[in-house]
């Protein structure tokens, strides 16, 4: 949305506008602005939910993990959980060769791995990158 979008739906005008949003720039609150891209039109066909166990959940592995997990630009997203598996990773390739050869060349051979479980989305239902915030609306 532009400042000028932004403004209106807010009732300011523009200039003040702008300064808040680099208010919130500036604090952090807004990490960023991106292009959203559709997956399927990038020939980004599999969508999978990955769940990783390690042998043990020391500072030291949980260290070589995450160095590992952030050199692949497949895998978008990756949270240390509670619950059966310590990580869960959402990735997104072109086929089923792609995800294989990233379990089999990749995943299973970084050190403290024990057990990797997949699931594939069949369909998105619902996606966002909007954050819900109307818990904030109460605090003004």
């Amino acid at each position: 949305m532009s400042i000028s979008e932004l403004a209106e739906a807010t009732g300011l005008s523009a200039s003040p506008c702008w300064r808040r949003v680099n208010d919130l720039k500036e604090s952090g609150v807004i990490k960023g602005s991106v292009a959203l891209v559709d997956a399927q039109s990038l020939g980004l066909a599999v969508n999978v939910f990955v769940q990783v166990s390690l042998k043990q959940q020391d500072r030291e592995s949980l260290d070589v993990f995450n160095a590992a997990i952030k050199t692949k630009p497949e895998i978008v997203e990756c949270y240390l959980m509670t619950g059966e598996a310590d990580y869960m990773l959402r990735v997104v390739v072109e086929d089923l060769m792609k995800f294989q050869a990233l379990v089999v060349d990749f995943l299973t051979r970084i050190p403290g791995v024990a057990n990797i479980r997949s699931s594939f989305a069949l369909s998105q239902i619902k996606y966002t990158t909007a954050l819900p915030t109307d818990h904030l609306k109460a605090k003004s």
